[in-house]
């Protein structure tokens, strides 16, 4: 596995490469409160990440820009899709454009939970156990076809994913700051893959397929991809400490109680749904408002609008929901019933108002 390292090491080294032995409390990143971005930089720097993703992904300017609203929300990313649709290319090209710690885990059936998060071993000559750190220590962690490993070993990300750190024989240990899971994985109905439970759908953020590009970027992609690959050429653009600021800024976003009362109704609608068995968890709800305002960052704004929260509630929502028997025969899809509840539930003008007079008030201040 790649970025993994095969050295055994103490606690005490553990600490000093950056894998501290007990959590950091707060909103800390890597044991320190990060600056927060100006506007101009944070607008710059994540024109430069979406430029460099575009450059090797045809056709997936959305995609790209959703994957980026994932990382700056602290959330994870699952990429569904088939085969040969740039799963595991978008994955590796939002990785490299960031000058951080990288690592990835092909998932196979006989993949072990320590071949991901560690493992304990004795050394004779010190007579002590000593751990290893497994792959998932890194800031970003590529999880290539997750679902082809058994559910055991997908379970050993659940905590890494949602607690940000890992716990080996009764001791757990912090994983750095930025950390985001970008995992791929192919539909269910593909031979040799084990379904995710809805528990570890539940701690990703937000869901994309792919989808095939048009036949301008295809014709694009047969000329520049041909004889090398694109990402060969990819650099880093930002640096994690820019991350960090940009996370920071993004944490900023101002979300008024309408708002929030408008995405709490999302959620109690999709749970009052004749057409779903599963609605929306709390967890996701607390997801779609950090996507929002991740989106809202994008667009150059410190406050959030609805168009934010309904721009992101079919990608951070449609995984989470499981339709009723009746709705699924009937050729509903999750995202059209996402679409439906949205469309049921009105958009006070206050809200509007509101923000746009706090607009008004950052430009004139």
């Amino acid at each position: 596995m790649d970025a993994k390292r095969h050295s055994a090491v103490d606690e005490p080294l553990v600490q000093r490469q950056g894998f501290p032995a007990v959590p950091a409390a707060g909103n800390q990143l890597n044991g320190h409160k990060p600056r927060m971005m100006e506007t101009e930089d944070f607008r710059d720097a994540s024109e430069r990440i979406l430029r460099a993703i575009n450059t090797v992904i045809d056709g997936k300017s959305e995609a790209a820009k959703l994957a980026l609203t994932v990382l700056l929300a602290q959330g994870h990313l699952l990429v569904e899709d088939v085969p040969g649709v740039g799963k595991t290319l978008l994955a590796k090209t939002l990785a490299r454009t960031i000058d951080c710690s990288v690592s990835r885990i092909q998932f196979t059936p006989d993949l072990l939970p320590s071949d991901v998060t560690g493992v304990s071993i004795y050394n004779q000559s010190s007579r002590l156990f000593e751990f290893r750190p497994g792959a998932v220590f890194a800031n970003i962690v590529i999880g290539d076809e997750i679902n082809r490993a058994s559910a055991k070993t997908q379970s050993a990300l659940l905590e890494c994913m949602e607690e940000h750190q890992v716990t080996v024989d009764g001791q757990s240990y912090r994983l750095d700051e930025p950390f985001m899971v970008v995992a791929t994985q192919n539909p269910i109905e593909m031979e040799g893959t084990y379904p995710l439970p809805e528990a570890q759908r539940d701690r990703f953020m937000a869901r994309i397929s792919m989808g095939y590009p048009d036949k301008e970027s295809e014709i694009e992609m047969l000329e520049t991809h041909q004889a090398v690959s694109p990402l060969a050429r990819v650099v880093s653009v930002v640096t994690a400490d820019d991350v960090a600021a940009m996370i920071a800024t993004v944490q900023q976003v101002y979300v008024s109680p309408s708002i929030k009362e408008y995405t709490v109704a999302i959620g109690r609608a999709s749970r009052d749904s004749a057409r779903l068995r599963l609605g929306a968890s709390p967890r996701s709800l607390l997801q779609l408002l950090r996507a929002a305002k991740a989106t809202a960052a994008l667009d150059g704004r410190d406050f959030v609008l609805p168009d934010d929260v309904i721009a992101v509630a079919e990608p951070v929502l449609a995984h989470r929901i499981i339709l009723d028997r009746k709705a699924a025969s009937s050729g509903d899809t999750p995202q059209s019933v996402i679409r439906g509840i949205i469309s049921g539930i009105p958009v006070s003008q206050d809200v509007v108002a509101g923000g746009r007079q706090r607009d008004q008030l950052r430009r004139s201040g």
